[in-house]
């Protein structure tokens, strides 16, 4: 496909100053808080204790998850894990095990058996009927371990978002309570989801739920142990901690974001729509995100294996990426969440030149010179990345960025290889 002459604008590498308080020993840290909450009350000599594991890329994950392991060993207890992802794994118990592998968690790093079943059973109705299942496994259990990192969601907002709470409703729901919360959208998030949740806390044998809260690096900063009757209230707090902590692109406006890969173990939904600000429902916002004209996605990771959800949210794409979807696994992924938008593909182009340019040209009477374009690597990556000429001249007449945003070169012209593609 043949373009008229138009020009790119140059682009300097800069980076950001994170605030990112970080937990130098986690395990000591997760020890404490488990002896603070008396775990060996909680857990008699025998009691086989199932512990939830998700599909997210939690740092130290398998770390974390074997020190709970340990620790209820110590007073007695039989822990199992049990994939607690909803309808991810493409719902089939391989899949879910398959997730858990690529994330370093097996039975042998968590000292462990994992148990994957999608079988569930219903353990009553909340309002209006709606059902609430949790996972045969976890019910068979005489006691349930949550285990789960506290973030804020991407698709919703409220005070309680993703972490406990819906490591339940959602997680232990496996794909028929993910799918019974999903269909409801909003009203599902903002009312449903606490509800489920709150159904289990009266009747599930939940020992305690063990919270995370990560920096913006992806590090450890909080590690809590929370007994049952404290989660919902608990959370609400670290949510608003871990809000603080979120990494964003430091601009308002932008006319271009360029991101160089999304995929599932960066977000649920490919890319962070906290970093990105569009959000599938309506009425959804987060007032300190930026506003983006268009979004270019250039690849899909390695690790999402084809896993395209959130593709939607971009405006253009590359080829190359449409050549690795997976469709079926997206669409699976896209249906149970309720959000068909997720897997559609956007317009994509031979090459990511192409498809930055065509970005460009579809913002409107600007001047390519003065754009203002972000280049990212992905929504987690956000303290080194590319701006243009156009922000780096608002960088440098705005005393609060200057401050927080340091320059590490000259700009110059965007590198492309000889297929169009930007040099890595």
């Amino acid at each position: 496909m043949a373009f008229p002459r138009f020009e790119l604008p140059r682009m300097v590498e800069v980076q950001q100053e994170i605030p990112a308080p970080r937990l130098d020993d986690f395990v000591q840290e997760i020890r404490k808080e488990l002896k603070r909450i008396r775990i060996s009350e909680r857990i008699r000599p025998g009691d086989e204790i199932a512990v939830t594991a998700g599909s997210r890329g939690i740092a130290h994950y398998p770390e974390i998850l074997s020190t709970v392991v340990e620790e209820i060993k110590k007073v007695g207890g039989r822990p199992f894990l049990i994939p607690a992802m909803g309808s991810h794994g493409g719902a089939t118990p391989e899949g879910q095990l398959a997730i858990l592998r690529e994330l370093g968690v097996t039975p042998e790093s968590v000292g462990a058996p994992i148990r994957a079943t999608m079988e569930v059973d219903e353990i009553g109705r909340i309002e209006n009927g709606v059902p609430v299942y949790v996972d045969r496994n976890a019910l068979e259990a005489d006691g349930i371990v949550v285990v789960n990192r506290v973030k804020p969601h991407t698709d919703f907002k409220g005070e309680i978002e993703s972490g406990l709470m819906k490591m339940m409703a959602i997680g232990l729901g496996k794909q028929k309570g993910a799918e019974m919360i999903h269909s409801y959208r909003s009203e599902g998030y903002h009312r449903l989801l606490p509800e489920a949740a709150r159904l289990m806390l009266r009747r599930l044998p939940i020992v305690f739920g063990l919270a995370v809260v990560e920096n913006a690096y992806h590090e450890i900063a909080i590690v809590r142990a929370i007994e049952p009757e404290n989660i919902e209230r608990e959370e609400r707090e670290l949510l608003k901690k871990a809000k603080s902590l979120l990494a964003r692109i430091p601009f308002k406006e932008i006319d271009v974001l360029i991101i160089d890969e999304i995929g599932k173990e960066i977000s649920g939904t490919g890319m962070d729509t906290n970093v990105v600000g569009r959000f599938w429902l309506p009425g959804e916002s987060d007032p300190l995100a930026a506003e983006i004209k268009r979004i270019v996605v250039l690849d899909l990771t390695e690790g999402t294996h084809g896993n395209a959800i959130g593709i939607g949210l971009a405006d253009v794409t590359t080829q190359r990426l449409v050549e690795k979807i997976d469709y079926r696994s997206t669409f699976v992924n896209a249906l149970t969440a309720g959000h068909i938008e997720g897997a559609k593909t956007p317009i994509f182009l031979p090459n990511d030149r192409e498809a930055i340019l065509t970005a460009l040209r579809t913002c409107g009477p600007i001047d390519p010179k003065e754009a203002r374009v972000v280049r990212i690597r992905n929504t987690l990556d956000l303290e080194r990345f590319w701006i243009s000429e156009g922000l780096l001249k608002l960088v440098e007449s705005d005393p609060n960025l200057k401050k927080k945003i340091k320059v590490l070169g000259k700009p110059r012209e965007m590198q492309f290889d000889v297929l169009g593609n930007l040099a890595r």
